[in-house]
Parts: C-alpha cells; structure tokens; sequence
C-alpha cells in the first residue's frame, strides 16, 4: 500500500514537472523556455520569446506560424541614435555551437491580429521553421504582462 501511495507521488510530481517543461528539438536544435506575455484586452499585437541552442551546423530561423494570430512575423530591435525601433526581419542566424536568445529588446516572434487577448496561465502551439533543421512545434506558455525575463 505504501508503494503504490509512494508511486502515485511520483507520478504526479511527474506530471507536474512535465506540463511545465517546454523544450522542443528538431535535429541539432534545441528551443528552450517559449513563452508570451499576456495581452490586454483589444490589443491587437503580441511577442513570443524563446531561446534556441544550436548543437550541430550553420542554421537559420525562417518563419512562424501560430493560430492566436493572423500573422507571425520575425523581428528585431535595436536602438537607432536614442529611438529604440523594431522591425521585420527574413531570418535570424543560428550559428553552429551557439544559443541565440529571443527575448524582449531583441528578435522576438511578433504576432499580429491576435484573435483574442493571450491570457496568463494559458499555452498556445507555435511552429518555427529553420532553413536546415525543419519545421518544430513548441508549447508556449503565457506568463504575466510584467513579468521580468
């Protein structure tokens, strides 16, 4: 009787650990923390972060597509003079050995006409494709609007 208590735990604590890993791999990449920042109501733009690790050759990331939106595009930003811009991008680099960061101020997976407001707690599927490695789906969790990164 013990065991079994002992073993359901550790499923459990299993189950847990498991809803909330959200690495995904396609060949030699590895993407790592996906995550969104809630939107208020009527906004109509979101961002996707994420980290990707390269293990193995020279990759690119070419394209996005989720279903929260109407359009996913890749972008960059950075400080032109003292004005911060942000931009569409074709690709961004994953060189060999490398981790690239998708982070806020940086690249980042814009997504444009967001169907509904992306809520905390929540976790919607997005699907990148590299140029080498294919296309691979990750589970992307929506955390807080201010939470720090």
């Amino acid at each position: 009787m013990q065991f079994k208590s002992l073993m359901t735990g550790a499923m459990l604590a299993f189950a847990a650990f498991s809803a909330h890993a959200q690495d995904a791999k396609v060949g030699a990449i590895t993407i790592s923390h996906a995550y969104a920042r809630a939107t208020a109501p009527g906004q109509m733009a979101g961002g996707a972060f994420l980290s990707i690790a390269n293990a193995g050759g020279d990759d690119r990331l070419i394209s996005a597509r989720a279903g929260v939106s109407k359009r996913v595009e890749l972008h960059e930003m950075k400080m032109d003079g003292d004005v911060m811009r942000m931009h569409e991008i074709d690709a961004i680099a994953v060189p060999s050995g490398k981790t690239v960061a998708l982070k806020p101020g940086s690249y980042h997976v814009m997504l444009m006409g967001l169907a509904a407001p992306l809520k905390a707690g929540e976790r919607f599927p997005l699907t990148l494709k590299f140029e080498k490695a294919g296309e691979v789906q990750v589970n992307v969790a929506i955390e807080a609007q201010g939470a720090a990164k």
